[in-house]
C-alpha cells in the first residue's frame, strides 16, 4: 500500500465527565486534524475514546491495515493512564504513533529522566527528590521546585521560583501535601527558553526551535512557563510571554542546540516525534523537559515550526503517520 494512503484511526479522548464546552472543543480539534490528513490521501476514521473499554472501540478496525494516530492523553475518568492506553495498543499489536508505553512511563517520572540525561552526560539543571517536608542538603539559589511525576506545567506557579531554605521549605511541603507525590527541586536557570520539536527514527529532525521571550517581566518569579501561560488565555502569562519562532540564534548556538536535543530524544526513546524544553545560561543548554507525545494541534509550537520549515498541518499529521507506519521504525535508543 501507498504509505500516503494508508488508513488512520485517530484516536482521542472524549471523557464523559467534561462539560459540554470541553468535548466540543477536543472534537473541533480531532475533526480539524483529521480533514487536514485525509487532505492529503490518507482514509481517516475518527474514533472517540468515551470509556476505559479501549479494546472493544479497536475492534471493527484491522490491526494489520491501519495506523492508530494516537492523540488520546488518557483512559476516561482514569488519570496519568497515557501508557495504559500505549500497552493495550500494544497488546493487540497495532501499529500507532508515537512513544511506547515504557517512555511514556519514564517522561511522568522526573527522577527516573534526570538520572538517565545524568548518566548520558546530557546537561540538565542540577536537581534532588525530597520525598520528606524538610529541605536538607540544598543550597543553590534561585531554584524551582516541582511535582515529581506531573507534566505540562501542572502545579507550576510563580511561587514555585524560591530564593532561600525558608521558601524552599515551604514549597516543598506545599508539594507534598497538594499533590501526594515527592517534589523535585531543580537549580533554576534564569535564562533563555526554548521549545524545540524534534521527529524522526533514524535520522532526527530537528525543526525550527521556539523561544519563549520573557522580556515583559522583570520579576525572576515570572520568567517562567507556568501552568496559566499554557492554558488560560487572558492570563498575565498567556499574554505576556511572547513565542519568538524561529528563535533568535547564532548557526553555532543552533547546531549545539539541536545536537543536545537530539541526544537527549535518543536517551528518553522517543519514537516518531516528541519536543523538548530547554534553558541557555553561559552558553550551555540544558534539557529541561522531554515530551514523547508532544502537543500536535494547528496552533501548538510543534505545528507551527513544521509550518515553518515547509510543511502543511495535513503534512505534518502524514508524515508521522509515516514514520510509524515505517517497516524499519524502531525506538531511538
Amino acid at each position: 500500500m501507498d504509505p500516503c494512503k494508508v488508513p488512520v484511526v485517530l484516536l482521542y479522548n472524549q471523557d464523559p465527565s467534561w462539560t459540554p464546552d470541553e468535548k466540543s472543543e477536543v472534537d473541533g480539534l480531532s475533526s480539524q486534524l483529521a480533514k487536514a490528513i485525509s487532505g492529503v490521501g490518507h482514509p481517516v476514521t475518527l474514533l472517540p475514546l468515551t470509556d476505559s473499554n479501549l479494546s472493544a472501540a479497536l475492534l471493527p478496525f484491522d490491526r494489520l491495515s491501519h495506523v492508530i494516530l494516537n492523540w488520546c492523553e488518557n483512559l476516561p475518568s482514569i488519570p496519568k493512564s497515557e501508557s495504559a492506553v500505549v500497552r493495550i495498543l500494544e497488546s493487540a499489536g497495532y501499529t500507532f504513533t508515537g512513544a511506547d508505553a515504557s517512555t511514556l512511563e519514564l517522561a511522568q517520572n522526573k527522577r527516573a529522566m534526570k538520572e538517565i540525561l545524568n548518566r548520558a552526560g546530557i546537561p540538565t539543571p542540577a536537581w534532588r527528590l525530597y520525598e520528606c517536608p524538610d529541605s536538607e542538603g540544598w543550597d543553590q539559589f534561585p531554584a524551582i521546585v516541582k511535582a515529581a511525576n506531573e507534566h505540562c506545567s501542572e502545579g507550576l506557579t510563580r511561587e514555585s521560583v524560591v530564593m532561600n531554605e525558608s521558601e524552599l521549605q515551604d514549597r516543598i511541603n506545599h508539594v507534598l501535601v497538594t499533590f501526594g507525590q515527592p517534589a523535585l527541586v531543580e537549580d533554576f536557570i534564569d535564562g533563555r527558553e526554548f521549545h524545540v520539536s524534534l521527529w524522526g527514527n533514524g535520522a532526527i529532525e530537528v525543526l525550527p526551535p521556539a523561544e519563549m521571550d520573557f522580556s515583559r517581566f522583570n520579576d525572576i518569579h515570572d520568567r517562567l512557563c507556568t501552568y496559566e501561560s499554557k492554558f488560560v488565555p487572558g492570563s498575565k502569562y498567556y499574554e505576556g510571554i511572547q513565542t519568538l519562532l524561529p528563535a533568535p540564534l547564532s548557526p553555532e548556538e543552533l547546531h549545539r542546540l539541536q545536537e543536545v536535543c537530539r541526544s537527549a530524544y535518543r536517551a528518553i526513546g522517543c519514537r516518531d516525534y516528541g519536543r523538548i524544553d530547554v534553558r541557555m545560561r553561559n552558553g550551555v543548554f540544558h534539557i529541561l523537559d522531554v515530551n514523547p507525545n508532544a502537543d500536535i494541534s494547528a496552533d501548538a509550537s510543534f505545528a507551527c515550526a513544521a509550518e515553518l520549515a515547509g510543511y502543511t498541518y495535513g503534512e505534518m499529521g502524514s508524515r508521522i503517520v509515516r514514520l510509524a507506519a515505517s517497516p524499519d521504525r524502531k525506538s531511538v535508543v
